[in-house]
């Protein structure tokens, strides 16, 4: 992320039983963002490698072909109705796909799933090459069966942040196997993967 953000833009977009109500526009002019204030993009990065986050993969066709990415930025915001966000950088080439679909699927990972993370991580490959990774769902989206949970929903709204776009989706339906507790989550920190298991728990 730069040291400064752009206006804020907000995109309405209806979902079949579910509108995302945005807040009516102020006449005022919005306050722009100091341009020389904040943390140099180093700083902020730094203060965030060691906090640690979830992993989860994300795929769409918006009707030219799947794309998949890799996520740390997803996190549930409401369970009535069901709302998760996440957000995408510009200089992701699933980014343009991502913008303009209707849905998505949000794969939570497991541990054993790393590779299913670095191939969605991994830049200048055909992600979808290997068709026996990956499946479509009857509606149509792609999707990776061997993800332990996954989530389908329909994108509700749409933020330009920065270098970045924030994405709300509203949960349409989801899968989880029979073993997805007795696997142990996948965990982005310090630029390194890592497993949680009872290893890691804290006694209190």
């Amino acid at each position: 992320m730069g040291s400064s953000f752009h206006a804020i833009e907000r995109t309405l977009v209806s979902s079949h039983n579910f509108a995302f109500q945005a807040e009516t526009p102020r006449t005022e002019a919005a306050p722009a963002f100091e341009p020389f204030g904040g943390l140099s993009p180093a700083d902020f990065k730094l203060a965030f490698r060691n906090h640690p986050a979830g992993v989860a993969v994300i795929t769409a066709d918006a009707g030219d072909g799947p794309v998949g990415l890799t996520a740390t930025s997803v996190f549930s915001v409401s369970a009535e109705p069901p709302l998760l966000v996440f957000s995408l950088s510009d200089q992701s080439s699933s980014t343009p796909t991502i913008r303009t679909a209707d849905t998505v699927v949000v794969h939570l990972l497991g541990s054993d799933q790393l590779k299913i993370a670095q191939l969605c991580a991994t830049s200048g490959i055909d992600r979808f090459a290997d068709t026996s990774l990956w499946d479509r769902l009857e509606t149509g989206e792609p999707y990776f069966p061997s993800a332990h949970a996954w989530i389908r929903g329909r994108v509700i709204n749409r933020m330009s942040a920065g270098s970045s776009t924030v994405v709300a989706v509203h949960a349409l339906e989801s899968r989880i196997t029979e073993d997805a507790e007795a696997s142990a989550p996948l965990v982005y920190h310090n630029r390194t993967w890592h497993r949680l298991g009872e290893h890691s728990a804290i006694e209190t």
